[in-house]
């Protein structure tokens, strides 16, 4: 015990976080592995939608996580608790909003993607207020770099919705889907662990003053613009995949989905790490190209390994993850993998530009996220079709990121 509590402090609070995420990440993918084995490619078709929704809300609540996290950095005093108070009201009013959709548009999202029931929908718009105030006390530890209690939200979050999905399929007769959808909306409850509202009050109003409210609504605009395209790039593969073919090439291509995807999640552990960094850099005057590069060297290297195990190993990673039921998809793995890595690296150099307060990266997203719509809507014959779209979406958005970067290292 008392040789565990040296390795303790010997870890640093960053190693600590990024252990955090590694195993957060983990467990997301035991989760979907095991929806994936229990219930075949055609229901885990829906499960899969409601997986992607949670990151559709994850790239909207990262709006006022990000927003927070930057103006932990700046603000200070009254005008850091002004700031909190305005932030936690729009979250809650947005999430409200947001949720009403879902739930008054429930029958309509069913004919949209085919779904077996439009209860899923309501049960996961119950819980999405809490998710947007949840975002709101992430940034807040994250701007001020309290990485400890970072990664206990992230693990309550991640274990309850394991735990008490599956006690939802296994133990109750319900349509699966919606079992998925409660276990959701639990989990955001408990993702509020830990929590501090100390003097925060709805009723109470933001005096935030009038020449930091341009900055910040600017900041927060451009940075929703921003997680509309992550949203668009990331996800809306899957969402017209599971319009336009069948239940079981939706669940098929779910699977190679998330199997891909891991290189996108683990990169997101460094982003998180380089905006708080870079903002204070900024703030102290110091040179923050040498961060991004440390960042970007280690999911590019993340990247190789992945593409080239998937490349070498397709049919045993399926058969090991999703089962016989899967294998199918295995000459496409490396491809996506492909495409999501050069996805998170030109990531990597948006956020550093967004942390900046550099936009011109985020409108290069904008377009090309609506380009990657376009173009799947256009090609969508087969699966394969699909990923390669990707992939030439995804290499015209790295290569533009790239040449805005070093147009801007030689001051154009």
């Amino acid at each position: 015990m008392t040789a565990f509590k040296l390795l303790l402090k010997k870890v640093s609070p960053e190693q600590l976080f990024m252990g955090s995420v590694l195993l957060v990440n983990g467990g997301n993918y035991l989760y979907n592995l095991l929806l994936g084995r229990l219930l075949g490619p055609e229901a885990y078709a829906d499960a899969a939608l409601l997986v992607t929704l949670l990151l559709v809300l994850s790239f909207l609540g990262m709006t006022f996580q990000l927003a927070t996290t930057k103006f932990a950095v700046i603000f200070s005093g009254s005008d850091w608790e002004s700031f909190r108070i305005r932030t936690y009201k729009q979250a809650i009013t947005v999430g409200i909003v947001v949720a009403g959709v879902f739930i008054y548009f429930a029958k309509d999202l069913q004919l949209l993607f085919r779904t077996e029931s439009p209860y899923m929908f309501v049960a996961l718009g119950f819980g999405i207020p809490l998710y947007f105030v949840m975002s709101v006390n992430r940034g807040t530890y994250q701007g001020h770099q309290n990485f400890n209690l970072l990664s206990i939200t992230y693990q309550t979050e991640m274990w309850s919705r394991l735990l008490i999905t599956l006690a939802f399929v296994l133990f109750c007769p319900w349509d699966p889907a919606i079992s998925v959808a409660m276990g959701i909306a639990f989990s955001f409850l408990f993702g509020l662990i830990p929590s501090n509202f100390k003097g925060i009050s709805i009723a109470r109003p933001s005096l935030l003053d009038k020449k930091y409210t341009r900055r910040v609504n600017r900041f927060v605009i451009l940075t929703l613009g921003y997680e509309i395209t992550q949203i668009i790039i990331n996800n809306s593969d899957v969402l017209m995949v599971k319009h336009y073919f069948e239940a079981n090439e939706a669940g098929l291509y779910a699977s190679l989905a998330l199997i891909g995807r891991v290189v996108y999640f683990v990169a997101w552990m460094f982003v998180m790490l380089l905006l708080p960094v870079v903002v204070q850099k900024e703030k102290n005057g110091e040179a923050t190209t040498p961060i991004l590069f440390k960042y970007v060297g280690y999911v590019i290297l993340l990247s190789l390994s992945i593409i080239t195990a998937c490349y070498l190993f397709p049919e045993l990673i399926i058969q090991l993850m999703f089962g016989d039921a899967y294998l199918s998809m295995a000459e496409l793995l490396w491809q996506y993998a492909l495409a999501t890595s050069l996805f998170a690296i030109g990531n990597i150099f948006t956020y550093y530009f967004l942390s900046l307060d550099r936009y011109i990266p985020v409108v290069i997203s904008g377009i090309l996220g609506l380009s990657q719509i376009a173009a799947i809507s256009v090609f969508h014959t087969t699966l394969e079709q699909v990923v390669q779209v990707q992939i030439g979406i995804m290499l015209l958005l790295l290569g533009s990121q790239l040449l805005f970067f070093f147009l801007k290292k030689r001051g154009l």
